[in-house]
């Protein structure tokens, strides 16, 4: 059954991909006891994911269309699987942030090369619904790395959980190269000179910029937030201990997930009733705006309600990938992705390392450890409201 063999082998992937990015959230904790890390450290560590993810994103749009997304995935998943071998090895930061950042490169095609295939092998009306539930598969990794996680840390160190998901990736890299069919585009693959002019198209476009604020900001800020400063937040900021912490990110990744499912099941629908995918795009990152406000000031009585709405708004960040792909022609679709994608990690990366290098800096003058995180937070949510204002009145202008 095609849906079988070529849906399944990229979901798996999908799902280590999203385990791998948010794992932190729950080892940072441990990490920074065993190493003795400081946040800037344990952010640049945990950030150099993202960084290799970014640099990843602008050639592989050309390596997809040449060699296919069966030999590009399974490929780049071998070197996924060789950092977490080192991450598992690893004595310093240095040693960890490589075997991070080898990570961050492995994966990043799992995504857009689960796109490349079903724009293939699937016509185009099933594509909203495909894309739905390869980020459901997404939303399971990262509820895998967040209570089952913390479980799993009773019972072996994180140094053998890394080596267990090494050989898990190199697992799945094998199954995708031996299940995927392989199919070529219709036409030939345009000379590297015509690609690269596509990819300035791209950056030049007053488009493209109308949509990069909310990708650096609140899109990769969430990621950020995500995998490493949601249970940093917990733990020192609300006092929980690491297993109430896990909880929270947990009910925070369910509610991504049943978020994604219904994106997927109802936004087709919903835009032929009037209710265009920029209006649900706009209107859910403003309410995750507001979450983030309410955490960054709120005490304890409601933050599992608070995360949890967190995780669920802010999943309506993924629309923007196919609004910025909407301002262009379909030959330009996938480079309007990945270049999008590779603004969402650079913000990933930069709010990463930058809380933390922020949190150390406000201990520095005196703050204690939970204010620190509060004012980080708030300066976060700052930049993400100048983001948001950038995006409504440069739509208006747009009209």
């Amino acid at each position: 059954m095609l849906w079988v063999r070529l849906f399944l082998p990229f979901a798996g992937a999908y799902f280590l991909s999203y385990l791998y990015r948010t794992a932190n959230a729950v080892i940072g904790p441990v990490l920074s006891k065993d190493l003795a890390l400081g946040a800037g450290s344990l952010g640049l560590l945990t950030s150099a994911y993202f960084l290799a993810f970014a640099a990843a994103q602008l050639p592989l749009g050309m390596l997809l269309d040449r060699f296919g997304a069966r030999r590009v995935e399974s490929g780049l998943l071998l070197i996924a699987a060789a950092g977490a071998v080192i991450f598992a090895l690893g004595q310093s930061v240095t040693a960890l942030a490589i075997g991070r950042g080898l990570i961050g490169l492995g994966v990043s095609a799992c995504l857009m090369a689960a796109f490349k295939a079903f724009s293939l092998w699937f016509p185009l009306d099933r594509q909203a619904s495909l894309t739905g539930w390869i980020m459901t598969s997404g939303g399971l990794g990262a509820l895998a790395a967040s209570a089952p996680l913390e479980a799993a840390l009773r019972f072996a160190d994180w140094r053998e959980i890394f080596f267990a998901l090494a050989a898990l990736t190199l697992t799945v890299a094998v199954w995708l190269f031996l299940s995927v069919p392989e199919r070529h585009a219709d036409h030939p693959p345009e000379p590297l000179s015509v690609q690269w002019k596509g990819v300035k198209t791209v950056f030049a476009s007053a488009h493209f910029w109308r949509l990069v604020p909310l990708g650096l900001t609140l899109t990769g800020g969430f990621m950020a937030v995500q995998s490493l400063w949601s249970i940093s937040w917990l733990m020192q900021v609300n006092a929980y201990d690491r297993m109430t912490a896990a909880d929270h990110l947990a009910g925070m990744s369910v509610a991504m997930l049943i978020s994604y499912v219904l994106i997927g099941l109802l936004a087709t629908g919903l835009a032929r009733r009037g209710i265009r995918p920029v209006m649900l795009l706009a209107g859910g990152l403003g309410l995750s705006l507001l979450t983030l406000a309410l955490i960054a000031t709120e005490g304890t009585n409601r933050s599992y309600l608070l995360w949890v709405a967190y995780g669920s708004f802010s999943s309506f960040g993924t629309l923007a990938y196919s609004q910025a792909a909407a301002g262009f022609p379909v030959a330009l679709s996938g480079r309007a992705n990945t270049a999008f994608n590779l603004m969402v990690f650079v913000g990933a990366f930069g709010v990463q390392w930058g809380l933390g290098v922020l949190i150390d800096g406000l201990q520095a003058q005196g703050q204690s450890l939970a204010m620190a995180h509060r004012n980080a937070f708030l300066s976060l949510l700052g930049a993400q409201l100048a983001a948001y204002a950038w995006f409504c009145i440069s739509s208006r202008r747009g009209r």
